[in-house]
């Protein structure tokens, strides 16, 4: 157990991309966390398989480390909007922030979300302006956008005094002087020490420990990791688990976890301020206390932002179904993303009138698409429906959510981005250039006009915009906002594409396939350059005549295909349609496969409508 004045509880916040990860890094570095000779990978916080290969922290970790007769513990958070329920939670755990920002591209949405949780919880702040081994670092103008982004949202005169590191977490440095280049992270660890408090609370006082976020263990089960804001905790203690508003109901912690560097370790006991992991409560939950069998006083509620977009996920029942993966029946699905919830506060889960299919809610299609494309690296097939907003009714009213949405842009797509987002009923905020040619354009958006957005952004923009956005409110629901407006075109019967098949329909739009893909009667294999669907069969092969064999096809000259990666994938969906995902492949198809049957039920809508 560590003394109060000996520690430190500070979260680590920035917007995604701003080098917080990396930076956590170098202070595990050069603290002693490693032993020495030690491999080491870049962004250790990031463990899972998916935040390697994406650069982006998904779920808030912990990690301790010591400076001297310090004990500092971290907790680094994700910078992406689709997981801000996570940041949400950890500001409760922790003394002060370090506000990680780029010293070129300046604030961001996210940098704004976190900033502002972290200045209502009263919470100290450090300002760390990263990047700083960039050439085009501009860390004058960047700090002026943190001075008048605290001034509005209203931090107090201690908040507003906060200390300035220039750094550059690649390098390893930071110095309080942006014209004497750092050393090291010595100039942080000093801030941390001095300009973070130690955690109040009576050590001697009746147990309150509050869960902030849950970790899983295939063996433990569901672990709480939380804070210990009052009395000491010891593992094997009988205590009461508490919610305001509850009768307390008496369990017993089998195990105690403490952090230190990237290890889990266990312990006899932890102390008021101390950052620890509860184990041997199987239904235990965020928000709950764990309190003084003699004075259960629950903490105030944690509350969790509810999810604002949801898709069915449904069992593969394409004819491609079990080829590919190993968990494939209603039942596996199930258990899996019932499991998900076990970690995932924000995911919500329920049964429909299906046995074979379920709604899913997240904060966004990221958040889904990460569920998705980790069921599918575990060994899974599902298909799932076209994303949608989920709606609220207030008095009569029908409400939908709306997002803050920040684009970056080469000043010659401006025209384009505003007529496309307006068009999708988003109304411009600000408009100001940021250098280089370029400009920051901010708007208010349906969440429901940014679905499928992505992709038509890079396109119009050549792949040099740059988009970011996060939940805003809800608002009155929106009328008109545009769909996909071309059709696609669906494969006529099962077999195998040929460059001969694929020749002959290609100059009707761009090919998602090519040859030697299998296919099946109604899966999508491109987009229409009309608006309605047509099918066409890309098995066709060359007649064999005595002149020239099928197989030589000579002079066929293919375009190269749309390659759809599982986001572009999800965006892409229209309402009648399914993304078949297996670990092997990712498909879109007609919810209805038969030709004929689409036919039919198309014209029962067409007289429904009459």
């Amino acid at each position: 157990m560590t003394e109060q004045r000996h520690l430190r509880n500070v979260a680590i916040v920035a917007h995604v991309d701003h080098g917080k990860t990396t930076l956590v890094d170098q202070m595990l570095r050069q603290s002693g966390s490693f032993r020495e000779g030690a491999r080491v990978e870049e962004r250790v916080m990031d463990q899972g398989e998916l935040e390697r290969e994406r650069g982006i922290t998904i779920l808030a970790k912990n990690t301790s480390i010591r400076y001297g007769e310090y004990v500092i513990n971290i907790v680094d958070t994700p910078g992406h909007a689709d997981f801000s329920g996570e940041v949400e939670r950890i500001i409760r755990m922790v003394d002060g922030v370090l506000l990680v920002v780029d010293a070129f591209e300046g604030v961001m949405p996210q940098t704004k979300f976190v900033l502002r949780k972290a200045l209502a919880a009263g919470l100290a702040p450090i300002v760390v302006l990263n990047k700083m081994d960039r050439p085009q670092a501009r860390p004058e103008e960047v700090l002026e956008q943190v001075y008048d982004l605290f001034l509005t949202l209203e931090a107090s005169d201690e908040q507003l005094d906060f200390p300035v590191l220039y750094a550059s977490a690649v390098q390893g440095t930071a110095t309080l002087d942006p014209a004497v280049p750092g050393k090291d992270l010595g100039p942080l660890f000093e801030a941390i020490i001095h300009r973070i408090p130690a955690p109040g609370g009576d050590p001697s006082g009746p147990l309150q420990f509050q869960v902030t976020r849950l970790d899983y263990d295939e063996y433990l089960g569901r672990i709480g990791v939380g804070r210990i804001y009052r009395g000491t905790l010891t593992s094997g203690q009988r205590l009461a688990l508490v919610s305001p508003g509850t009768e307390p109901r008496s369990v017993r912690v089998q195990k105690l976890y403490g952090f230190v560097g990237l290890s889990r370790v266990e312990l006899e006991n932890a102390g008021t301020g101390d950052l620890v992991g509860v184990a041997g409560i199987p239904d235990i939950t965020v928000g709950e206390t764990l309190a003084d069998p003699d004075q259960p006083e629950p903490l105030p509620a944690i509350e969790v932002e509810e999810p604002t977009i949801e898709m069915t996920f449904l069992i593969n029942d394409s004819p491609f179904a079990g080829r590919e993966g190993t968990f494939v029946t209603s039942r596996q699905l199930r258990e899996r993303l019932y499991r998900e919830t076990e970690r995932d506060v924000s995911l919500r889960v329920e049964d429909t009138d299906s046995p074979d299919a379920w709604r899913v809610a997240g904060r966004g299609e990221l958040h889904l698409s990460i569920l998705i494309e980790t069921m599918r690296r575990e060994g899974y097939e599902l298909q799932v429906s076209r994303p949608r907003v989920i709606l609220k009714e207030r008095d009569g009213r029908v409400y939908e959510p709306y997002e803050w949405l920040t684009v970056d842009v080469p000043e010659e797509f401006v025209g384009v981005v505003m007529e496309q987002i307006g068009a999708r009923k988003g109304e411009l905020q600000n408009m100001e250039p940021t250098g280089q040619g370029t400009s920051r354009l901010e708007f208010i958006v349906p969440t429901r006009g940014l679905i499928g957005y992505r992709s038509r952004f890079l396109t119009e923009t050549r792949g040099n915009g740059v988009m970011h956005h996060r939940f805003y409110d809800y608002r009155p629901r929106e009328e008109g906002l545009p769909g996909r407006s071309q059709g696609v075109l669906i494969a006529a019967v099962e077999g195998t594409a040929t460059a001969y098949g694929i020749e002959s329909v290609q100059d009707r739009g761009v090919m998602f396939i090519e040859p030697g893909v299998e296919v099946y009667e109604g899966m999508i294999v491109g987009e229409h350059s009309r608006e309605q669907d047509i099918t066409v069969n890309v098995c066709k092969a060359k007649h064999v005549t005595n002149m020239r064999a099928s197989t030589k096809e000579e002079g066929i000259r293919l375009k190269t295909p749309r390659k759809m990666s599982l986001e572009a994938a999800l965006e892409y969906l229209a309402d009648d349609e399914y993304c078949e995902i297996t670990p092997k492949a990712v498909r879109l198809r007609k919810r209805i496969l038969s030709k004929s049957e689409r036919e039919r039920a198309n014209r029962g809508k067409a007289g429904a409508r009459t």
